[in-house]
């Protein structure tokens, strides 16, 4: 689907405020921790793809300790917000973000030790060209760590899943998780495995709309305007419609490069 909307200062200033500063999806550090769990970054290069505002590759950098985050993301504004927010930091000699073209990753091959990506590879519709590119550069034993949203099968979208996509205007590029397995397979990881997120994010998305339209809205209304913040409340109850029916879900991919 084509995108119609992009992450402008209206937008992400919404998503942050549902799912904290630097996040443009929901469950912030939690989620985050949740997708790296049991995991030793320490000393390791790490990649974060669609890295927006930055609040994963912040949160990776302080509680992990890699040698290095290199966050890449389509949306040249939310990277400049990033790399503004990470000198803020003082950590821009560690957490650095690039804007990149859609297509083949700009980095050489074995370049990282681990790819991470928090829910943006929805966004990406050719998920075996992206799987090749993550597993091209990895380092061998190099990790594969994202979490995503997804379609719950493989059968033609609802009129309901289609109405969502039209109202969110991201530009969705949906696949099962079994389409999401036999791109990592191709492409020669191994160990693959899944942890499904539906369930929360279910019950995420229908609280969401709940602060959405209760102790939100005066302040974002006001600070946004009620025609958008109208706009967005029609887009959560679309996305309520087909999170609660299980068409549109989450989860938890991890693979490993031989």
């Amino acid at each position: 689907m084509e995108q119609t909307q992009e992450y402008d200062d209206k937008l992400v200033a919404l998503l942050e405020a549902l799912w904290g500063d630097g996040y443009l999806s929901p469950g912030g550090d939690d989620e985050t921790a949740l997708v790296l769990d049991g995991l030793d970054l320490t000393g390791l290069r790490v990649l974060d793809i669609g890295s927006g505002t930055g609040g994963c590759a912040f949160f990776i950098q302080q509680r992990f300790g890699p040698a290095s985050i290199t966050g890449v993301d389509v949306e040249a504004g939310v990277v400049d917000k990033a790399n503004a927010d990470a000198a803020a930091r003082g950590v821009a000699d560690v957490v650095r973000f690039v804007a990149v073209e859609p297509g083949p990753l700009p980095f050489a091959g074995g370049t990282f030790d681990l790819v991470f990506s928090k829910d943006s590879i929805v966004h990406i519709a050719d998920k075996h060209a992206l799987a090749a590119e993550i597993h091209r550069v990895l380092a061998p034993g190099g990790m594969f760590a994202c979490s995503d949203w997804m379609k719950g099968d493989d059968e033609p979208k609802s009129a309901e899943l289609l109405a969502y996509e039209e109202l969110e205007g991201l530009g969705f590029g949906l696949a099962s998780p079994d389409v999401y397995f036999a791109a990592l397979r191709e492409a020669g990881f191994e160990r693959i495995t899944y942890m499904d997120r539906t369930p929360w994010l279910a019950a995420k998305t229908r609280s969401e709309l709940d602060e959405l339209d209760g102790p939100l809205r005066p302040q974002l209304e006001s600070s946004l305007g009620r025609e958008f913040l109208e706009h967005e409340l029609d887009v959560w109850r679309a996305l309520c419609v087909v999170t609660e029916s299980g068409e549109l879900g989450a989860g938890h991919f991890r693979a490993v490069k031989p």
